[in-house]
């Protein structure tokens, strides 16, 4: 039973950094198009910063990926302190 535990441990922790993964683009994306709205002002690194409709856009791409990310991140997370928390006891 408790090796059972450890290889279901180490599988969700294998699908906890796949889905880590998703937040990567999704911070950059976020982080790009912050910059943009707030801070580039028609001065950007990037010509493609400077175009409202490309950083809302890239807001909104940014948004969806974070939210797929906690969609698949909680039950993890939730699945992993369950075994956890039935191991310690």
């Amino acid at each position: 039973m408790l090796q059972r535990n450890d290889e279901q441990l180490a599988a969700i922790k294998r699908e906890i950094i796949k889905t880590q993964l998703i937040g990567i683009p999704a911070a950059l994306l976020l982080g790009f198009g912050l910059y943009g709205v707030f801070a580039a002002n028609g001065d950007a690194f990037h010509p493609l910063l400077n175009n409202r409709s490309v950083v809302y856009g890239m807001l909104v791409a940014g948004v969806v990926l974070e939210a797929l990310q906690m969609y698949r991140l909680i039950p993890l997370l939730k699945a992993q302190a369950r075994i956890i928390s039935d191991r310690d006891s």
